[in-house]
């Protein structure tokens, strides 16, 4: 007599997804608002993406607008303005990345290290508080601080016997104040998901090292560091991925005729020749490129990521 194990039916996706669901219901019931914002706001929209590839008339609509291709990002490549434009976000971008993104980690580790509770609660709400700064009200005080006349800069550097510094219109200092303005204010709120990652670090890993004399920069470096390594690759593949994805609102209130030379990044072109102009085919065309170089970066980090270490995305 043979004994013939019964074979169990495997269930279809769809039968596994109901009982899920009816298992689970208060879960998805949360979940709900979330799946309903990225629908209507991030997945809805996209449909309008197919006027890059159209001559949108407003009274023709996106379906009855017509078919023109590859021709709009052809006259962007081929636009006088590419090279400067692409140019200008990549420098920001890269800046923004090399200099600012190891400035978080520093703090995190800084605050950790700090013995007395109620000043590190201090460190870290001084730290923390530029970030709720609106960018309209952060430009309008680093317009006014580096007034040529009456900004505070300006008046310390003619206090120590120096000419002012007429510091917005120079083209080449403006990367440069894009970029520590926006660690000065992103440092503190940034350090916070790296500082909660320290909070997983085992305490009685960190007292043996003590016992076995361990320095306080090496329980850093061979402990705190390595514990963070997952967060900073995940942070940093993040980041690539929004390479192009110069901050629009604090470049337009910064810029000037006079620093437009490096100033004028992709965002506040699409801006001009898309709102100002209405060029709307041939602004969803350059934001659409942006978007693809952005998302192709994230996809070659992601890879590269997975290839060389355990951490990725994906």
């Amino acid at each position: 007599m043979t004994n013939a194990k019964e074979t169990v039916p495997k269930r279809s996706f769809s039968q596994r997804f109901v009982r899920s669901l009816k298992k689970h219901w208060q879960y998805y019931i949360l979940l709900l608002p979330a799946l309903a914002y990225f629908i209507i706001f991030c997945y809805g929209p996209m449909y309008g993406a197919q006027i890059a590839f159209r001559n949108f008339n407003a009274r023709q609509g996106i379906t009855g607008s017509p078919w023109v291709g590859f021709d709009h990002f052809l006259r962007f490549f081929r636009s006088p303005n590419f090279t400067k434009l692409l140019g200008n976000t990549l420098t920001i971008s890269l800046y923004s990345l090399i200099a600012g993104f190891p400035f978080p980690i520093i703090l995190a580790l800084s605050l950790n290290e700090l013995k007395n509770q109620k000043f590190k609660k201090f460190a870290q709400t001084v730290t923390y508080a530029p970030y709720f700064i609106s960018v309209v009200v952060m430009c309008g005080m680093l317009i006014s601080f580096m007034s040529p006349s009456t900004g505070i800069i300006n008046k310390a550097i003619g206090a120590l016997g120096f000419e002012p510094i007429p510091f917005l219109t120079k083209a080449e200092m403006f990367p440069s104040i894009y970029v520590w303005s926006g660690i000065w204010q992103g440092t503190g709120w940034g350090s916070v998901i790296y500082f909660a990652a320290l909070s997983g670090v085992d305490p009685q890993l960190l007292e043996a090292a003590t016992l076995d004399g361990a320095t306080r920069w090496q329980k850093i470096w061979y402990i705190n560091l390595p514990t963070l390594m997952p967060t900073i690759v995940i942070m940093l593949i993040m980041n690539c991925g929004n390479l192009l994805s110069v901050g629009y609102e604090k470049t337009y209130l910064l810029q000037n005729s006079l620093n437009l030379a490096t100033s004028e990044v992709i965002s506040t072109y699409v801006y001009k020749v898309g709102l100002v102009s209405a060029q709307y085919s041939y602004s969803t065309a350059i934001g659409l490129f942006n978007s693809a170089v952005n998302m192709l970066m994230l996809i070659l980090v992601n890879t590269f990521s997975r290839k060389v270490s355990d951490n990725s995305l994906w």
